[in-house]
């Protein structure tokens, strides 16, 4: 089990669907600006109409946006619509409007799998070739994956890679958990179907300070599947439902535990070791919870906060340059920016702070990309290999001390 920092959130879904209505609502708007987005560098074009946002700190950045036979630049999804229709299934609409809604869920697999547009199977089958002088061979030792519906080739996978089924993944989760009742908040499939996704709510949620802010930490199980190769299985307890392309991508960027097993051997025979992440993650929300409650009950003063954020980020000393003096200042400056900002609605307290401290972490530090590798690629990176966990275990730890003054 992996275990990463989890700072504290708000109704991620609720902001990220917000956020998304607001877009496609103002779609018209945005097109009138692209000229200003391209001239400030917030908007890359990639050619064939294709933009990548370049805009950090905000829900898009490192996105692809395509452009429209009207004209209009719109977010992409990354929905599989292979068989003429977005394959998604949801208890609640999306963001983007696509797929097939179910309101408030349903706990039939069949029904699920059916509106998701993932009820197809997955077969392997010899990887042939023909030689110059027109004879047929067989790679003895790789398979090509096909899904039985469309007859479309996936991926070229090892001799010894076993398929888990769409619908393995359903009974997956109903074990895990030790139900055979759920309500499935949504399934579908992105690229063609190479990559399939279930999620469920678990009935851990927590509300921070019910009486107050009641900021909600709803935690879903999430399970991926790959049907190229390329990864393997993997169940993910994430604030995020997944709905597209890029909340696949957040909900495992921000898993507070995960669990995975390669496509070798019985895949799912190996549930124990799920299981006992489940249980330990669940204490883990316990915990959480209550330090949350202690750090919106620590009062906090701006000296106190830019404190923390020196023990996270060591400011320059006496003999260091008065250039990084002068830009260390001005990364101060902006904290104390997302301090204010949270404290407007949180109050002037411990949990403004970590939330503003976490925010930056996630949204707000540039970063700089190796050579072979794109700026959106190796964000992603670093994200699921939890680069920034350290600082974020210090400045929970850190601001918890205040809590005892």
């Amino acid at each position: 089990m992996t275990t990463v920092a989890f700072g504290p959130h708000a109704d991620v879904n609720d902001a990220f669907a917000s956020e998304r209505a607001r877009q496609l609502e103002a779609v018209e708007r945005r097109q009138a600006d692209l000229k200003t987005r391209l001239d400030a560098g917030t908007l890359i074009p990639l050619g064939d109409g294709r933009y990548r946002v370049n805009d950090p700190g905000s829900w898009d950045n490192g996105e692809i946006w395509i452009q429209q036979d009207s004209g209009l630049v719109v977010p992409q999804h990354g929905l599989d619509m292979s068989t003429g229709r977005a394959a998604l299934y949801t208890a609640k609409p999306a963001w983007h409007q696509l797929g097939t809604v179910i309101e408030g869920g349903t706990t039939d697999i069949d029904t699920v799998l059916k509106a998701g547009a993932i009820d197809f199977a997955v077969e392997t089958f010899p990887v042939l070739f023909r030689t110059p002088d027109g004879q047929l061979h067989e790679l003895d030792d790789q398979r090509v994956t096909v899904r039985r519906d469309t007859d479309a080739g996936l991926g070229v996978v090892g001799n010894r890679y076993e398929v888990v089924q769409n619908r393995d993944i359903f009974g997956f989760l109903q074990a895990l958990v030790g139900r055979d009742d759920v309500i499935w908040e949504t399934a579908g499939a992105l690229r063609g179907g190479r990559r399939v996704f279930v999620t469920m709510r678990l009935p851990d949620t927590i509300v921070i300070d019910p009486a107050g802010i009641a900021d909600v930490v709803a935690p879903f199980l999430a399970a991926f599947n790959s049907h190229d190769g390329l990864t393997g299985y993997e169940s993910v307890v994430t604030p995020w439902r997944v709905l597209c392309g890029n909340t696949e991508r957040f909900a495992a960027r921000d898993a507070v535990a995960r669990w995975s097993t390669p496509h070798v051997g019985d895949p799912l025979a190996r549930l124990r070791q799920a299981e006992q992440t489940l249980r330990m993650t669940r204490r883990y929300y316990a915990s959480f919870a209550a330090e949350q409650e202690l750090l919106l009950a620590t009062e906090l003063a701006i000296d106190e906060y830019l404190a923390v954020v020196a023990d996270v980020w060591a400011p320059p000393g006496d003999d260091d340059a008065d250039k990084a003096k002068a830009k260390y200042r001005r990364f101060a400056d902006g904290m104390v920016h997302r301090f204010e900002q949270n404290a407007d609605k949180l109050g002037r307290n411990a949990y403004a702070a970590e939330r503003a401290i976490t925010e930056f972490m996630d949204w707000g530090r540039g970063v700089r990309a190796p050579k072979s590798m794109t700026e959106t690629a190796w964000r992603a990176s670093q994200a699921l290999e939890g680069d920034q966990d350290g600082r974020k275990n210090t400045a929970h730890k850190r601001l918890l001390t205040l809590v005892r003054r």
